[in-house]
């Protein structure tokens, strides 16, 4: 299983849709299968998010954000890891807003 403690993540590209700003940066802390972390920048306020890791490292997560417009929004991700060839993560994610327009996207995130 891939160890996500302390590992820290930038987004590299987010759908239109997404309230993740590509300057954020998303500090992971694990504990067991216990994927988390807290985030914010951008047009997020404060945000935080829960995974569940397999065997594989795949990520099943959920997420709670306060936007800049003092909303409160929530949706549900898919993160499927890629090992680079320098050793680092690279994270291909398929998320749904569960609040709002109930839309679909896609992030990818690089770990630094």
């Amino acid at each position: 299983m891939i160890n996500y403690n302390n590992k820290v993540f930038v987004p590299l590209s987010n759908s239109e849709n997404g309230e993740v700003d590509l300057s954020m940066q998303f500090v992971y802390k694990q504990n067991g299968n216990i994927v988390t972390s807290t985030y914010s920048g951008g047009r997020i306020q404060t945000g935080h998010l829960i995974a569940l890791a397999d065997e594989n490292g795949n990520l099943d997560m959920r997420y709670h954000q306060v936007n800049d417009k003092g909303e409160i929004t929530t949706g549900i991700c898919k993160s499927t890891p890629e090992q680079l060839p320098n050793g680092k993560i690279r994270m291909h994610e398929k998320w749904r807003w569960t609040s709002g327009d109930q839309s679909e996207g896609e992030s990818l995130l690089e770990e630094l």
